[in-house]
């Protein structure tokens, strides 16, 4: 048995392919969750948005910020804000996993991880989220937070995963099969002062809409 961690592991989007059989759909309506009928914001709403664009940018004016920081700065608040914090969904922040991929030999890769925030309902995984420093492209962390969304023990439903870098939020699914699929959203920045959170916390909410549904 070979247990590796998930960062050390998994560095590409070809990693994660080969490890998980995991493939990009060409299917464009197979993510419509981030741009079709999103809910409408309160003038509350957007301006709660503004005093986050604020604050982030008044900490990030000082230079890098930390994983941890963008978390609190703009992962929580947004999620708080979406009602992921209130009851059906539940919280787990630096939530561990373990990922057990068969291998061609007797012995079985386990790739082993932490999660910095990940909201369920009993057993099913809505959102994953994956949160790095400044400076850490979106897309190499695409593949950590691909790794992560594949070690959800419910594949029978669609999978959401949200990664910020603090310079700007991009949002993932992934749902199961015998060939697992993927698609990503376009990014969303906090930077201009065409405040990038009011469409995160819209794909936010309407994700939260449709799970709810889906349970009821």
């Amino acid at each position: 048995m070979i247990s590796q961690a998930v960062t050390d592991t998994i560095q590409t989007l070809a990693d994660v392919q080969n490890r998980f059989n995991l493939r990009r759909t060409e299917d464009i309506s197979f993510f419509r969750e981030w741009y079709e009928n999103l809910p409408e914001l309160s003038q509350e709403e957007r301006e709660s948005l503004d005093i986050i664009r604020r604050r982030y940018l008044y900490h990030l004016a000082a230079g890098s910020l930390s994983e941890g920081t963008v978390t609190l700065l703009l992962g929580a608040p947004l999620l708080e804000k979406a009602g992921f914090y209130d009851p059906p969904f539940r919280m787990r922040g630096e939530a561990s996993i373990e990922i057990v991929i068969p291998g061609e030999n007797p012995e079985e890769e386990i790739l082993r991880g932490r999660m910095d925030v990940l909201v369920v309902i009993e057993r099913v995984w809505v959102i994953v989220l994956e949160s790095k420093r400044t400076g850490i492209a979106l897309n190499a962390a695409l593949p950590q937070l691909l790794a992560y969304m594949m070690g959800c023990p419910n594949r029978e439903c669609p999978i959401f995963g949200i990664i910020i870098n603090g310079d700007g939020v991009q949002f993932a699914k992934v749902v199961g099969g015998t060939i697992p699929q993927f698609d990503v959203s376009d990014v969303f920045s906090p930077v201009p002062a065409r405040n990038g959170l009011y469409s995160v916390l819209q794909i936010l909410k309407r994700i939260g809409t449709i799970i709810l549904d889906e349970e009821s």
